[in-house]
Order: structure tokens, then C-alpha cells, then sequence
């Protein structure tokens, strides 16, 4: 009877007691196998800890363009300041595609450009929007092709109707940061004119000047159709630098092509402009999602909406993920590299803040990991106005540095 009592006190002590001692174990990173349990877990362990000092900080310098989420290291949000209302994002929003990539890639893995052949005289060229690629690099792919009578080159890439995600503005779409999203893009299709008929017309010179003496047809192949490429032979290929490098350019330097090829990529949706998986994504970590909208993976599209307190929990939950020093390494850094190298340089912020920046007109967002005594706090600042205030938000961050932790 003594043993059934002290077995029923001891199995409530363990219910009790089990959430506490998960908590205690996850905010502190004791077990890793239990950290990728919680990452990939559908719920979040953040609680709320409000922090006067911290609240009458953001209650004292901002106004309602403004809103700010901030979290400790202990994953608990200590202030916020509008943190619900859906925002546009601008690049930030790379923030969550470039995690998405990174948990479908291995750091090593590359994009691939292929010359394909088919019997003895056809021939396909596939790639996956290396953002690198070039001229020279399509000729050693295509300087396998043979002498025939008759050479038939097919060039594979998406629908024309598929080249901006959604919300992408026209005047957008003139600049190099709005570059056409392609599978075979010459160096990210940073110039206009090295569209896919520039590079059929280069294809072709280059293979008649090869082979005077066949004849040379060239044509475009409807990507959909690729199943039908399947079993058949590959002769050539190129590789793009690893995706860890890639996605240090997509958050580093804010690379608007490279974000959304390697999403496309990773999500195989070369032929859709839907961004569902992402969202689904998110939600599937226990994410609040229900208030966002997501329209691409660069952050370009003014269609996107999400919140500060979306950001922040988002960014807490990917300090449990296995690879998260890689994805903080892609970050760009205050004063030393990126979109923020210009920022508090030869200050004791220099090196304390991985982040990401966010600007369009009347957007600026600017989130990450700000280090104090070498602890992480995450801050998550969206303002849009069509008066922005860059250095308010900079400022707050300095001040939210020096302010003394509650």
C-alpha cells in the first residue's frame, strides 16, 4: 500500500514538475536532440515578462508607424510596442526563406546548371537560377555538343508570366534589384538586355561559328514538361558556390534573385508564383501566422504583411535549430560586413548585432540577435510611413544596448 501511494505522489510530481524541467532544459540548450524536438515542435515556450524601462523606452520614442517586439535571451517577450499590426516587411522577409532553405539543404549542397542529350543530336540545357552564372560557363557547358548534320538545342526555362512574384511593382521591375526570376539567368539578369533571347542568340552564334556546317536549331522548352527529361543522359554540368554562400548573399547583401531562386529551389515551385509553403512552414512550427500574408521570399512585393511579434518568435525558435550558426552567419553585421557594415562602426556595437535590413518606399525594417555581455536579445523594429525615420530605429537599437536588462 506504502509502495502504490509513493508511486502515484511520484508520477504527479514528474507531471508537475516535467513542463518546468522542459523549459528549463530548452532555454538553456542543455540537450540538442531535445532542441531539435522543440524546433520542429508546433508550439513556442515564450512567455511574457514585461520590463517598465524597457516599455516606457518605446512608449517615450515612438509613434503609431512604429512597431517593435523585443525578446531575451530566456525567450520571453520583455516589451513591445504594436507588435500585432500586419506590416509590410520589405527584406525582411528574407529572414524566414533563407531558414526554409536551409532546412531543406545540406551547408555543401550547390545549385546545378545541366547540357542534357537526347539520341545523337538533341540536346536540353537546364538550370536551377545560379545567380552566378555566365557566358563563359555556358560555353564550357555547351562545348560538349557534337558535330551532326543537324543539331537540335533546346533551352529549357519557365513561362514569361512567372517572372516577378506577385506585388512586384513595375517601376520595380526596371532596376536590377527587380531582376526577371529565371532558371538560367546570365549573372542574376542584372542587365536587361541578357534576357533569355540574348542568350539564344549567343547559343546559336556559337555553335554555327563550332559547326559551319550543320544546321543549327534552337528553341525554348516549356519547363512543365521536364518529367520528360528524366532518363536522359546528362553530359555537362556547372556548379554554383555552396548554398551557405548563397544564402550569406541573399541576408548580407539583401539579394532580391538569389532569395527567390533558392526558394524556389528548396520548395520546387519554379512554375507557380504561390508562396504557401512558406506560410505553412511557419504555421507548422506553432507560429503565428493567421494575420500574415506572404507573397514572396525577397521581401520586394507590397503584398507582404507580417508582424513584429511573428519576427521575434520566429527568430527565437531558430536558436534551437541545428544549423542555426550557419544561418546567423549569413547575417549582415554591424559594423563589419553587409547592409549594416556602415553602422556603428569603431563603437562598442561593432560586432553585436546580427541582422537584417528591410527598405522600400515608406518601409524600414531592421531585426536580429543584438549581443549584450554576450547573450542574445532579439529585436524585431518595422516602421511604415511615408515619413521613415531610419535613424530612430538605429537609435533605439544603441539605446536598447546600453539600457540595463530587467
Amino acid at each position: 500500500m506504502i509502495k502504490k501511494i509513493y508511486s502515484f505522489f511520484l508520477i504527479v510530481l514528474v507531471l508537475v514538475t516535467s513542463p518546468f524541467l522542459i523549459r528549463y532544459l530548452l532555454v538553456n540548450q542543455k540537450i540538442t536532440i531535445l532542441n531539435s524536438i522543440y524546433f520542429n515542435f508546433p508550439g513556442i515556450i515564450t512567455k511574457n515578462k514585461r520590463c517598465p524601462t524597457y516599455d516606457a523606452l518605446l512608449n517615450q520614442t515612438l509613434d503609431e508607424t512604429f512597431s517593435v517586439s523585443i525578446i531575451n535571451n530566456k525567450g520571453e517577450i520583455i516589451s513591445s510596442y504594436n507588435e500585432d499590426v500586419p506590416r509590410l516587411p520589405a527584406s525582411n522577409q528574407k529572414l524566414f526563406s533563407t531558414a526554409y532553405v536551409l532546412s531543406k539543404y545540406k551547408l555543401s549542397n550547390n545549385l546545378k546548371t545541366s547540357l542534357l542529350k537526347k539520341n545523337k543530336n538533341d540536346y536540353y540545357l537546364i538550370g536551377q537560377g545560379d545567380p552566378d552564372l555566365n557566358y563563359n560557363q555556358i560555353i564550357k557547358l555547351i562545348s560538349n555538343v557534337k558535330e551532326n548534320k543537324i543539331i537540335n538545342f533546346n533551352i529549357v526555362e519557365i513561362d514569361s508570366k512567372l517572372y516577378w512574384p506577385n506585388g512586384w511593382t513595375n517601376t520595380d521591375k526596371l532596376y536590377e534589384y527587380g531582376s526577371r526570376i529565371t532558371s538560367l539567368a546570365i549573372e542574376s539578369n542584372h542587365n536587361k538586355y541578357d534576357d533569355i533571347y540574348a542568350l539564344k542568340n549567343f547559343i546559336k552564334n556559337y555553335l554555327k561559328n563550332k559547326f559551319p556546317n550543320s544546321k543549327i536549331y534552337i528553341d525554348f522548352f516549356d519547363s512543365e514538361k521536364t518529367f520528360y527529361l528524366k532518363n536522359i543522359k546528362e553530359i555537362n554540368k556547372i556548379y554554383s558556390t555552396p548554398i551557405l554562400s548563397l544564402l550569406t548573399l541573399t541576408n548580407s547583401e539583401s539579394h532580391n534573385f538569389t532569395a527567390e531562386s533558392l526558394f524556389k529551389n528548396a520548395s520546387n515551385t519554379w512554375n507557380d508564383n504561390e508562396y504557401v509553403k512558406l506560410k505553412k512552414w511557419l504555421e507548422n512550427k506553432g507560429l503565428p501566422v493567421t494575420n500574415a500574408y506572404i507573397a514572396d521570399a525577397s521581401g520586394l512585393s507590397r503584398k507582404n504583411k507580417i508582424t513584429t511579434k511573428l519576427v521575434v518568435l520566429f527568430l527565437d525558435k531558430m536558436r534551437y535549430f541545428n544549423n542555426f550558426k550557419a544561418y546567423q552567419s549569413t547575417l549582415s553585421i554591424t559594423g563589419v560586413r553587409g547592409t549594416l557594415a556602415k553602422r556603428f562602426v569603431n563603437s562598442e556595437l561593432s560586432g553585436k548585432f546580427f541582422g537584417k535590413t528591410g527598405t522600400l518606399s515608406n518601409v524600414f525594417a531592421l531585426s536580429g540577435f543584438l549581443y549584450k555581455n554576450e547573450k542574445p536579445i532579439i529585436i524585431s523594429i518595422i516602421q511604415n510611413s511615408n515619413k521613415i525615420d531610419k535613424e530612430k530605429a538605429f537609435k533605439l537599437l544603441r539605446d536598447l544596448y546600453y539600457l540595463k536588462s530587467c
